[in-house]
């Protein structure tokens, strides 16, 4: 692989997002010859690059020879409390991607802090392309690519939904019983923490959500693995065959739970053209171009896929809305108080008002 070729898809280090690479390297080599004994890594020089992509967690490629890794870290400055939690999500890849071979192998956990300041874990890299707020060239104007990278998704989400979590130790990942409530009272709890102004219309919305809790699980309506952030930016589609998902990304928030509050998170990063204009533009618009499926097509699609009952989407659909606007918010807190300096952060308190009002146009309609 030629330099030139690994820089298409990275990226400079962005200024404040530096580690100590020295440290970093030293320790790589190390971890990584016994990883890889077969391979004489000593024989390569290491660079680092990074990955423009994300708000959240920040990703590196680690770039040796012809071996590439994939770094992932916490944001800078405070977060939230068991939020970007490192060792949690190295070890739920390193659980689930034996069952679920879409979820990228993870190969090494760091929890000395000395090393780059916080806890890391380096995972296989994945080639492809992600669809993000402009229309790759490789689907271009092809209505019946994005029609059938639609179904992929919602197939893919059917078989993570699919994986048997008993006959497994995928189970005991989390906790089924109770999951969605405490799931509306941890991110309204996330919201006090983080709010910069009183929103409302979010207080309204914490309230209904709270008194539309849907049952529990039953043997009827299992607790399956829940991705918490399955969207279609967080797939990476193969460049010679776009229909076919090569991975699934950002793994952090997985539990075991309901599955529909996967469903909603998709339904909500999927706008239609005839949706308010602050819920199209707060997201990513591709959605709203022709050829996709809509949301009634997805919704449907899945219930024939699962045999789940789908009948009470608008609750997860309208809970999804607000726990992004709340993910959107605590990245504006940080930048509010200084604490990343990214000014692709700057006009984020403004997406929140927008996805708190659309959220609310669902809840009154």
């Amino acid at each position: 692989m030629t330099v030139e070729s690994y820089q298409l898809d990275t990226a400079p280090i962005r200024e404040g997002e530096e580690l100590n690479f020295d440290a970093l390297e030293k320790y790589l080599r190390l971890e990584l010859n016994e990883i890889l004994p077969d391979i004489n890594l000593d024989s390569f020089e290491m660079e680092f690059r990074q990955f423009p992509g994300g708000h959240s967690n920040l990703t590196y490629l680690v770039h040796l020879g012809s071996n590439e890794f994939v770094l992932r870290r916490p944001p800078f400055g405070p977060v939230a409390p068991t939020a970007h939690d490192m060792p949690r999500e190295y070890k739920l890849l390193a659980a689930i991607n034996p069952v679920f071979n879409l979820a990228p192998r993870p190969f090494l956990l760091c929890e000395d802090t000395s090393i780059i300041g916080v806890p890391f874990y380096l995972m296989e890299r994945r080639r492809g392309f992600v669809i993000r707020r402009e229309m790759p060239v490789e689907i271009e104007d092809s209505l019946d690519l994005r029609r059938r990278i639609s179904e992929s998704l919602v197939d893919t989400l059917a078989a993570l939904h699919g994986v048997d979590i008993y006959s497994t130790d995928l189970a005991n990942i989390g906790k089924p019983v109770g999951f969605v409530t405490r799931q509306v009272k941890g991110w309204a709890d996330r919201w006090q923490r983080s709010k910069t102004s009183e929103i409302p219309e979010i207080d309204e919305i914490i309230r209904w959500l709270g008194e539309r809790i849907p049952p529990e699980p039953d043997a009827s309506n299992p607790a399956t693995l829940v991705h918490n952030d399955f969207k279609l930016d967080n797939v990476m589609l193969d460049s010679s065959d776009p229909q076919r998902i090569v991975a699934v990304l950002d793994w952090e928030m997985c539990t075991v739970g309901d599955p529909l509050v996967d469903l909603g998170i998709l339904l909500c990063y999927w706008p239609e053209k005839n949706d308010p204009e602050a819920r199209r533009d707060s997201i990513s618009s591709v959605t709203t171009e022709p050829g996709w499926m809509t949301r009634a097509e997805i919704i449907h699609r899945y219930g024939e896929k699962t045999g789940r009952d789908v009948s009470s989407i608008k609750f997860y659909e309208v809970f999804a809305i607000f726990k992004i606007a709340v993910v959107i918010q605590q990245i504006y807190f940080r930048y509010v108080r200084g604490q990343t300096h990214d000014e692709r952060f700057a006009g984020f308190g403004a997406r929140v008002e927008g996805l708190a009002r659309a959220a609310m146009e669902m809840v009154e309609r």
